[in-house]
């Protein structure tokens, strides 16, 4: 009765009110609304069955009717659950899920289904790699379809790998040869500026030497005292070698034996007349004998004063002293040494202030003083032997190093082609070839030249690019064609060519036996031939393949029983490989040689012959079956006629004519050929 009240007082509400009150409409809630707990409830709990509440409109200002309406939107909840237990243990905490992340870190990340692993480049190039780890690692997850497209992903890399290092070797071929050629080149040029570095020393030697005072060698006795003439400072070969000669001349008639110890040879001359000396003894420094001292361009002699007899015929204008040679020895066997003035003074002067020493080889040595001091023969004896031993220096040396300048050059050439040591002759003019030069194109080039044309030749064999390689040959055939002129060099660039030459023909017939079945590809290898000048190989090559052919396609031919029907196809294959043979030839080989190729047919034909004969031989002659075998065998060599050929007649020649007795029936059988 108190609602029915309630709800009818606000009915009547609305007709005693003038005004109604005012509601505000709906508006968010971004927190919870504020409980009332003066009643001790618990908070609401939200039930995932229960409909989501709708929002609760503000309350309104005060009054019996706020209070009604706000009873109607709220609910109380207060009841426990009847299992509720105050005194249990809290809820344990949640493990931290850190540890199974590291453990899922470890391993590699599980392929995606449909997709291959991916190849790990820097894994692979790990010197450390374990095969096995890695296998189990990327693919323990892997399905089938996934595990062949990795092994095709490593097989491309594989593929890939190999080419880059084909690559990369034929790059690292072509700079070695490229930096060798700039070794040789630069070799060269630092034994140019050698050369320019000696002669730049002897100038200087020679200016410096001219500087100095009295520097001018004395000449044979009756010269006069200013050292050499004017014509001895000529620079005309022909003129110095007159006054050389004239010198040792002058040396052999003044000097007795002197012609034993320097018998005259090409560029042997007299360089100083060094004057009197005085042979001291090497323990006392007591003076024992005269000698005068000459010292020639390569050897010092030493010749003793003595005077002559009276009863000697003599001339009345000749000195009364004669020189006998005494001593002679070569400049680079012995060392002239200065020696120092160590013993007691007589008169004020030192005894060996003025002497030498002369060391030879068989541990001896001697001692002069020269007679003139004042003069200064020591000073310049010392200098012009120094002069002599340099220069005999300089020419061995310079000997020696043509010796290895064609040394290295026979070993050079020899190195790179061994055949080329059988050839003698040609060896023989090797140390001069290095320097021959020859002219190509307009330029100048040496024969290093045409090594690294041959090894641009062994790089296209090396590659079968057969066209450049031919072509390469023949410019240089045609090279060696046009040195009418230079022998050496001729037959040099011949043999290198002839033998590259052969060693590509080699390996253009091994391509021609195996492809020639197509009329394509033979054409190709046969031309290649024929512009080296192999057509004769290539001739024979070709035939013996087509041979092979024909007895490989007649073993195919099986004999089941039926005699017509493996003539039959015995006749097919030998007259169809023939035909094709023919047809090929005539189109590859020029026409003289057509004649081989006739021959060849002709001898297959006659093998047809040998083989139709012994499995006819059990037949009857003239019979059905003989006579059918026989027609059939005709029939396919009519085919001949296409390419000008006339054998028909050919075939079955022998066997037509009558057989002599006791041979009859004394063939082998189908079976018993090998042919199967």
């Amino acid at each position: 009765m108190s609602e029915e009240r309630g709800m009818k007082s606000l009915r009547s509400g609305k007709k005693r009110r003038p005004s109604r009150p005012t509601i505000s409409a709906p508006k968010q809630i971004s927190s919870p609304m504020p409980q009332d707990n003066s009643l001790g409830g618990a908070p609401p709990v939200a039930s995932e069955a229960a409909p989501r509440p709708r929002l609760r409109p503000p309350p309104m200002a005060g009054g019996k009717t706020s209070d009604l309406v706000k009873q109607r939107y709220s609910t109380r909840f207060n009841n426990l659950p009847t299992d509720f237990d105050a005194s249990a243990p809290p809820i344990p905490a949640v493990p931290s899920i850190a540890q199974y992340e590291k453990k899922e870190a470890q391993r590699p990340p599980p392929s995606r289904g449909g997709a291959a692993p991916v190849i790990d480049i820097k894994a692979l190039r790990d010197p450390n790699l374990a095969p096995d780890q890695y296998v189990s690692a990327v693919l323990g997850d892997a399905t089938n379809d996934q595990i062949q497209d990795f092994q095709v992903s490593l097989r491309k890399l594989k593929s890939r790998a190999a080419t880059d290092l084909q690559q990369n070797l034929m790059q690292n071929r072509t700079q070695f040869i490229k930096i060798s050629k700039e070794a040789e080149k630069l070799k060269g040029e630092m034994r140019a500026l050698r050369n320019l570095m000696a002669e730049l020393k002897t100038n200087t030697t020679a200016l410096r030497a001219a500087s100095m005072k009295n520097d001018e060698p004395a000449t044979i006795p009756g010269s006069g005292p200013s050292g050499l003439s004017k014509r001895d400072k000529r620079s005309s070969v022909a003129d110095r070698s007159a006054l050389w000669n004239s010198q040792m001349q002058a040396l052999y008639k003044n000097v007795e034996g002197s012609q034993k110890f320097l018998p005259n040879a090409v560029g042997r001359h007299v360089v100083q007349n060094a004057g009197s000396w005085v042979e001291l003894d090497n323990a006392t420094y007591k003076s024992r004998r005269a000698m005068q001292i000459f010292l020639l361009n390569d050897h010092l002699l030493i010749a003793s004063r003595k005077k002559r007899k009276v009863d000697a015929p003599t001339d009345a204008r000749g000195p009364m002293i004669k020189l006998v040679a005494d001593r002679c020895w070569s400049l680079l066997d012995i060392e002239v040494v200065d020696m120092p003035g160590t013993a007691e003074s007589s008169g004020g002067r030192n005894k060996l202030a003025d002497a030498i020493m002369i060391r030879g080889g068989g541990q001896e040595s001697f001692i002069y003083r020269t007679e003139k001091p004042e003069a200064d023969e020591k000073k310049s004896l010392l200098l012009n032997v120094r002069k002599a031993v340099e220069q005999l220096r300089k020419g061995l040396q310079s000997e020696m190093e043509a010796n290895n300048k064609a040394r290295e050059t026979i070993n050079y050439f020899a190195s790179r082609d061994p055949g080329l040591l059988q050839k003698t002759e040609l060896l023989e003019t090797l140390s001069d070839i290095k320097d021959m030069l020859i002219e190509v194109d307009g330029k100048q080039q040496n024969l290093r030249w045409v090594e690294g044309q041959m090894d641009e030749l062994d790089i296209d064999i090396a590659l079968q690019k057969f066209e450049p390689a031919v072509v390469r040959v023949e410019k240089l055939k045609s090279l060696a064609r046009g040195l009418r002129s230079n022998v050496v060099a001729q037959d040099f660039i011949n043999f290198k060519v002839d033998e590259r030459s052969g060693r590509l023909a080699g390996i253009i017939i091994r391509e021609l036996e195996s492809v020639h079945s197509s009329p394509t590809k033979t054409r190709e290898r046969v031309g290649w031939l024929t512009r080296l000048g192999f057509d004769d190989r290539a001739r024979e090559a070709y035939l013996i393949a087509r041979t092979g052919l024909i007895h490989k396609r007649a073993r195919q031919c099986i004999f089941q029983g039926d005699l017509h029907l493996y003539i039959w196809q015995l006749s097919f294959v030998y007259f169809t490989i023939i035909h094709n043979t023919v047809q090929t030839f005539q189109s590859c080989f020029p026409t003289p040689m057509m004649s081989a190729c006739v021959k060849w047919a002709k001898e297959e034909v006659e093998a047809f012959n040998v083989i139709l004969s012994r499995q006819l031989s059990s037949t009857e002659r003239g019979g059905q079956v003989w006579t059918q075998c026989m027609d059939r065998a005709k029939q396919h060599a009519q085919k001949l006629a296409d390419v000008g050929l006339d054998f028909k007649n050919l075939v079955g020649q022998d066997m037509e004519q009558p057989a002599t007795p006791g041979t009859e029936g004394a063939g082998v059988s189908p079976v018993g050929l090998g042919l199967a």
